[in-house]
Order: structure tokens, then sequence, then C-alpha cells
């Protein structure tokens, strides 16, 4: 499996890594039994949007009615899906374009009413409680689920999480601090349900490494105002002390907080040459990273060359800059129509979604867990207080990581 997209100039290339999803989704495979009736039929003419003219049809749920961002959300997703569909010439793909309304009850009917008109896989939802509604009514009807959702516990057999997990993300970074000689930790986490899922992720991978934790903080986050600074402070000073003995300091949340709180340490002597600040792949937005108090800083991330040639393509078409997570529809869309034009009858099986040899996506590889989760080849950057710079590639197959 080669990236393609470091030469992205044409539409072309986007056509070459759809291929490449498509090809490494039959390699070694052992696929699993696919219904002949029932969902996967074409079933009458579907109600509502619906994206391109080919025979299989795919179900996009979207929280179109949500109204604010997630309203924004649901538009660029569905861009994206179309924009995936006009690089993959000849897609035999029909998607249909659903209104969840961003509730469970919503995703629920949403569901049953793609699966009434033949979808034999769903795309989406984006939210977690979207996602756990949706699922029920695909469940009954044995139909697969890639979800946009970061929630895990949202993750089953037959529902499969396509977004960036905080796991991954945690577990790439520790690996790779381990690998640069760091063994003593220290973490600054929001106390919230990310902060837990984060803590979780960092304890088991310190412990895979044969590290050890000296001291964990935890702040306070309010969901309607946000992180509370002045609490925020307390815990880093009070971190201060415990993390005189680490070598290696881990503050996974984005936006402010990352030089907040490493100002405040670093006034309680802390020092970024003999420390080194960890995060996650929160860190990885231009406004956090142009605050010079991350300098040296590593933290993981996608490659950015294929998101850097999606973008302009995305502009160019519907005139606007995507948000970064509008690669997730996008992949997701070009992996129905390569699985589609690959693996015919058994396409959206078990078997082949969860291949462990991954799909290429925008993003790098990826693959399914049959527990639902997923796995990304991550780089590693390092942050420069003007931007960053890239430490450890991403591997390009999975075989560079087993």
């Amino acid at each position: 499996m080669r990236s393609v997209f470091g030469q992205i100039r044409r539409p072309r290339f986007f056509v070459a890594a759809a291929m490449a999803m498509a090809l490494s989704a039959c390699t070694g495979s052992t696929p699993g039994f696919y219904p002949q009736s029932g969902p996967g039929m074409n079933n009458g003419v579907p109600t509502g949007e619906v994206v391109g003219t080919g025979a299989v049809r795919v179900a996009l749920l979207l929280p179109r009615s949500a109204g604010s961002n997630a309203g924004q959300i649901a538009t660029v997703f569905r861009n994206a899906s179309e924009l995936a569909l006009k690089d993959f010439p000849g897609a035999d793909v029909q998607v249909l374009v659903k209104d969840t309304g961003g509730t469970s009850e919503g995703a629920r009917a949403a569901a049953q009413a793609a699966i009434s008109e033949g979808a034999e896989l769903i795309l989406g939802p984006v939210f977690a409680p979207a996602v756990s509604g949706a699922s029920a009514a695909a469940r009954t009807a044995g139909v697969p689920i890639i979800a946009f959702s970061s929630d895990a516990s949202t993750a089953s057999p037959g529902v499969y999480l396509l977004s960036f997990l905080p796991r991954e993300d945690v577990t790439r970074i520790i690996s790779y601090a381990s690998s640069k000689g760091r063994s003593s930790y220290a973490a600054l986490i929001p106390d919230n349900s990310y902060g837990a899922v984060a803590e979780a992720a960092f304890r088991q991978a310190v412990g895979r490494t044969g590290g050890r934790i000296v001291g964990i903080e935890r702040y306070k986050v309010d969901p309607a105002r946000g992180v509370d600074t002045a609490d925020l402070k307390a815990r880093a000073t009070a971190l201060a002390a415990s993390a005189s003995r680490a070598d290696a300091i881990f503050i996974p949340d984005g936006g402010g907080v990352p030089a907040y709180a490493i100002g405040v340490l670093t006034a309680q002597g802390i020092s970024p040459k003999r420390v080194k600040f960890l995060g996650s792949g929160q860190w990885d937005d231009p406004k956090v990273l142009s605050d010079n108090m991350l300098a040296g800083g590593w933290y993981p991330a996608p490659d950015k060359k294929g998101f850097e040639a999606f973008a302009p393509r995305y502009a160019a078409a519907f005139g606007s800059q995507p948000p970064r997570n509008a690669t997730l529809a996008y992949d997701a869309t070009v992996l129905a129509a390569g699985l589609v034009r690959s693996a015919g009858q058994r396409r959206f099986s078990t078997g082949v979604l969860t291949n462990r040899d991954g799909f290429l996506g925008i993003d790098g590889v990826f693959r399914f867990n049959r527990n639902g989760t997923n796995e990304r080849g991550l780089t590693v950057y390092e942050a420069t207080g003007s931007g960053s710079r890239v430490l450890s590639p991403a591997p390009k197959t999975f075989q560079a990581i087993n």
C-alpha cells in the first residue's frame, strides 16, 4: 500500500488513493457472510437528497436540522461526500442523505428510513447519542455503520468509528517519548469525559512502555463555560512539585490550555530544557501552535499533506475552507465506493471491513478493529512556536507498525 497524497496535483491521484483503499481491503482478508436479500436490495425510489447515481445505496446520516455548529458540520460532511464521488469516476454508489436532528431518536428514524430504501451501509452519524440510536436500528437489520463520533463507547461489532480516537493519540506520543528515553511522567488532564479516556490511555501506555507516573492533576471544566482557569492554575501549580521528578509532562487538552499550563509550570521552575511537554492531536491547530510557550513540545497528528491537498479542492468546489474533520466523510465515501468496485457481494462484510491490512485515506493508513474502534498511522510533530515540524513520519502500512 503506497501513499500518493504527497504527489496530489489533479483528481486522478485521489482516485488512485480510492483504488488503494479498495485493493487493500481485499488483500489477505477472510470475508464474512453478505446477505442476498433484505438490506442491500434496491427498494424503490429513495426519499430526500441523493448524491450519486450508482446502483448500490449507502446512507449518510447527518445533523442537518440540529442548528448552529451541528448544521454547519452536516453541510461540510455532505459536501465532502459529494467531492469524493466526483473524484471516483464511475462509482457505483448512491448516497442517501438523511437528517438525524443530532438526536438518538432522529438517528434511529433516519437509519430505519435508509435501510427501508435499500441502504447496505450507513456512514455517520456524527454525535455519540445519534450513533447509539442509529446502531439500534442497523444492528437489527444487519447493516454495518461507519460513524464519525470520537466517543469510543459507541463502538461495537458492526459499528465502526472512523474518527480520531484519544487512545491512538496517547499510545503514539507515549511510545515515541519512550523511544527517546523518557520514562518518568506527570499529567495535567481535564476533569471530564475526554480527560477520563485520555487518562486511562495514558496509564496503559506508560505501563506498556515500562515507565512510571509520578503525578496526575485534574482541572475543572464547566460544560457551558469551559475551562476554569483559576482551577487550572491551581492544579498546574500543585503538579509542579511532583513534576520535578518527571522527564515528560502530558497535557492533552487543546485551545489555550497548553500554553497557559506550561507558563504556570515554567514559572514554578519546571524547565522545558529538562522536561519534555507532550500533547495530543488537539494541539494540531494553528492557533495553538502559534504560541511560543509550546515550542519544543511533541504531539501526534495525521500527516498534513493529505489535508493540504484536499482543502483547496474543497474550497474551489464549495467556496469555503473545510474544517479539519471534513476528511472523515470524504474517506468514508471513497471507502464505500472502493469496496463496491473491488469486493463484489462481500463488500461490506465484517471480514472485509476489519481486514488487518487496513485502508489508505487522506489522513493516512487506518483500520477497523472488530470491536468497532480503529487504529491509525500518526505522525509525531514538534511545535516550533510558529507551526510544527515532523519528528517521526506516519507509517505507510500496518506492517510497519505490527
